[in-house]
């Protein structure tokens, strides 16, 4: 490119920049594929433990007996038959009070690791049975009561451990597997409960549950308080609840969260009702922007929840993904670097020159992606770093002349390195910071370029006597 304009210098260097938009998406996508294989990791890891969790109850099922009219056809004509048919009522506790202790940990496989945890859960429940279910179009004489049981769900049954118990007015009670509400997919345990509908029903339970990455409660009742505590720093309050600023601390020794005033109204759900709320829309959460204060949505239809995720302070796969966006900004202030010195100060960069430089930038991403998985982000960032900068410096002052245009060169890098770390850290103000540094490399650019003549090549130069 030697002899060429720097019109056409600049327009060669931009084709050998759209052309590296080809290695870098490869990177792009070689980082989904890491991320999706940390996954599949974690996933195994959590096998033999347990995954997120979310229980629910206790509910009181007592069944009874209908009669339901029914049309058939019969040789082309309708006929009616009545037929009795086995339902179930469905009643929720006038109020219930939950408790939940988080002890996280993590468990690791080759390089990856997953956030796991023990929990203890107890709670007590008030169940009463009003005195007229005519609205709900049942007999009381109908009801089954020497048939009633009470269930409880837990949506991964495999982490339940030793000490699960349901005392009913004191007397601790024979557990079963399985038949656990709809709300968790049928998962859970249940009992038998004899109670002759008068009065209250006082039932207190505790169990320990192991699980990972989050926890959630899917309430129910006239009334539901629960308080979570954890050593846990990064939790993230999502679901269709959230406490109150005055009833969680979140702190260096963990947090402690309080859900109170969650009635039947905000759960839209009948205390007694033949027919049962089905599952959330999702048992998985999204992460939230805001770790500590945000709801995810919630369509109807679903039981409603309130959960905690055991968010990890870095995650490293959207740390380089957010990088990897970056990768032209790199490319771009180094090739103006470089054409700078070719235009300006007759460096003379050769179109191979540009190419291998931008290869190198792209070499970058890989790195701190293989380190990353191994010693962290901001470790694998120093080390990537500091590698291609100095490959980049030693080669500069061969391809510029000189060490005192390769040590701008390597300034430059260090300070662009620098500031794409901060960009990286402060998320929030990332897109103005970013403008701020393109404008101020487009107005250098300007500067430094006020009285290049664009289409004169260099032969012109010599001829005309032309100096820049």
């Amino acid at each position: 490119m030697q002899n060429r304009s720097p019109g056409l210098k600049l327009l060669f260097m931009c084709v050998i920049g759209f052309m590296l938009i080809v290695p870098l998406a490869m990177v792009y996508l070689l980082v989904s594929d890491r991320e999706s294989q940390s996954e599949t990791a974690q996933e195994a890891i959590t096998a033999g433990w347990g995954g997120e969790q979310t229980i629910a109850g206790p509910m009181l099922v007592i069944p009874f007996e209908a009669e339901v009219t029914e049309t058939e056809t019969v040789n082309g004509q309708n006929r009616c038959r009545t037929v009795t048919q086995r339902r179930e009522l469905f009643v929720s506790p006038q109020k219930q009070v939950v408790r939940t202790e988080l002890q996280p940990d993590y468990k690791e496989y080759s390089i990856y690791r997953s956030v796991i945890y023990d929990s203890d859960t107890s709670g007590e429940a008030t169940f009463t049975l009003p005195d007229d279910l005519s609205r709900i179009d049942v007999e009381r004489s109908a009801l089954q009561f020497d048939q009633a049981e009470l269930r409880f769900g837990i949506s991964d049954p495999r982490g339940l451990t030793d000490g699960t118990s349901v005392r009913v007015a004191g007397e601790q009670l024979a557990l079963k597997p399985g038949n656990g509400p709809r709300s968790t997919g049928g998962a859970g345990f249940s009992t038998s409960v004899e109670w002759d509908g008068e009065g209250e029903l006082p039932v207190a339970w505790t169990y320990g549950l192991r699980g990972s990455k989050s926890f959630a409660l899917i309430p129910r009742g006239g009334e539901t308080e629960w308080t979570i505590t954890s050593p846990w720093q990064h939790p993230s309050f999502v679901g269709s609840f959230l406490p109150d600023n005055d009833n969680r601390e979140i702190g260096s020794d963990g947090f402690t969260a309080k859900y109170e005033g969650i009635t039947n109204l905000a759960l839209g759900e009948a205390l007694v009702s033949t027919n049962e709320a089905g599952p959330p829309p999702s048992f998985g959460m999204e992460v939230p922007i805001d770790r500590y204060s945000a709801a995810e949505t919630m369509p109807g239809g679903g039981s409603k929840l309130a959960a905690i995720r055991l968010v990890e302070p870095v995650d490293l796969y959207s740390q380089v993904d957010r990088s990897v966006k970056y990768g032209f900004l790199f490319i771009g202030f180094t090739f103006l670097a470089y054409f700078m010195f070719d235009v300006v100060g007759g460096a003379r960069v050769a179109s191979a020159e540009y190419l291998l430089t931008g290869v190198g930038l792209i070499l970058f991403f890989v790195m701190l992606l293989a380190f990353a998985e191994v010693v962290g982000f901001t470790l694998a960032y120093l080390i990537a770093s500091g590698a291609i900068i100095g490959l980049l410096t030693a080669y500069s002052a061969a391809v510029l002349g000189g060490w005192r245009r390769a040590g701008m060169i390597g300034g430059m890098l260090v300070g662009l390195y620098a500031a794409i770390y901060v960009l990286l850290s402060l998320e929030a103000w990332s897109l103005m910071i970013g403008s701020i540094l393109l404008f101020a490399a487009l107005a250098a650019v300007m500067y430094a370029t006020r009285n290049v003549e664009w289409s004169i090549g260099q032969n012109e130069r010599e001829e005309t006597g032309y100096a820049g």
